[in-house]
């Protein structure tokens, strides 16, 4: 079995997990020749009757003569033999050294690098390169979105937020919010109750891009949608309560028409309130970094996440953005300097991009 533990689509998980993927997730992966996904499944090459692991170096197949499996027995029980080159069936020395690491982390908590070095046998700073490599963040940022995510995964339970960053391994409240200092998210409380009693104020504002859908809280902006309205806004948040926008909010709101009107740095000063996993608010924080005027490829944002083969999961957390503009996911286009994609149409795209001067 290769590395349990990655970074899909932002999510810390274990391989259980991945029965939520699809084959054409699989297919991705294995064009990404993404390691992070070794052991989760393998690829069944029918026209030469092997099966490799996800990261094989070999070139691509025919997408007609792929079968995925999700082991190597299962794969050799529909006749194919294990590829000879990524040798799918074995375990290396550095990926049990990874498995050795999580499995410490996740049954302790944070540990120093010192000590998963002293554990796995390697140096260090070999260890660190190794783990981010492999897992696509440090071992301590690790250690951070599993609790971060247990905490999550309680709240959902009904426990109370106390209780559920006891349960996820942290010290107290204090530390909690030490460590998630500065992230966007709502506050943990929300997360246990989906939103329910939160008071959500909107408006649809007119603008030269045509209607806007602009909703607040009293901590910041949750939403920022065009061509949306009330019930867009309602399936958004449907444990909220819905109010109309008042005086209180006209300010707010005016700073967000004109963010879109004259779009420039100033914006970055407008409060936000939004919610997201780990990676997402990690993709979401970097959008905001990207300097009016310019942009940025999938896979250059990857890559100053520190990961340049998780263009992918980049683009799935743009999707994610509930907050157009503010959240400058209109920066980001395809490798080849087309626009790519955008929720609410190229045309606005384009237009936002222009009047950035780009």
């Amino acid at each position: 079995m290769g590395v349990q533990a990655a970074l899909h689509y932002g999510r810390v998980f274990h391989v259980k997990h991945f029965k939520n993927i699809t084959d054409d997730d699989r297919w991705q992966i294995a064009l990404a020749k993404d390691r992070r996904f070794d052991g989760a499944f393998v690829t069944g090459v029918h026209s030469t009757g092997i099966y490799c692991r996800p990261s094989c170096p070999a070139r691509a197949p025919l997408r007609k003569n792929v079968r995925f499996y999700g082991t190597p027995a299962e794969a050799e029980a529909a006749g194919l033999r294990p590829c000879k080159r990524c040798s799918p069936k074995t375990q290396s020395a550095e990926e049990a050294c990874v498995l050795a690491a999580i499995a410490a982390i996740r049954a302790e908590g944070a540990m120093t690098l010192e000590a998963l070095a002293d554990l796995t046998g390697f140096t260090p700073t070999h260890f660190q390169r190794l783990f981010k490599r492999t897992v696509g963040m440090s071992p301590a940022a690790f250690a951070r979105a599993v609790r971060q995510e247990r905490v999550r995964d309680a709240l959902m339970t009904g426990q109370r937020v106390a209780d559920a960053m006891t349960t996820a391994g942290y010290s107290g409240p204090k530390q909690f919010y030490a460590e998630t200092k500065g992230r966007l998210g709502m506050a943990p409380s929300d997360w246990s109750k989906g939103g329910a009693g939160r008071m959500v104020h909107w408006a649809v504002c007119e603008t030269s891009l045509g209607p806007m859908l602009v909703a607040a809280t009293s901590k910041g902006v949750c939403c920022l949608a065009f061509g949306e309205g009330e019930a867009e806004l309602r399936a958004r948040f449907p444990k909220a309560e819905l109010v109309a926008a008042g005086e209180d909010f006209r300010d707010l709101f005016a700073d967000v028409v004109a963010a879109v009107e004259q779009p420039g740095p100033g914006s970055a000063a407008i409060p936000l309130d939004v919610k997201g996993t780990a990676f997402q608010q990690r993709v979401w924080e970097e959008l905001r970094r990207i300097p009016s005027g310019e942009t940025r490829s999938y896979g250059e944002l990857a890559a100053a996440l520190g990961n340049p083969k998780a263009s992918r999961a980049v683009g799935g957390a743009n999707g994610a953005n509930h907050v157009a503009v503010l959240i400058p996911c209109h920066r980001v286009i395809a490798s080849d300097g087309t626009l790519g994609g955008y929720a609410y149409g190229l045309e606005i795209k384009a237009e936002l991009l222009r009047r950035e001067g780009v």
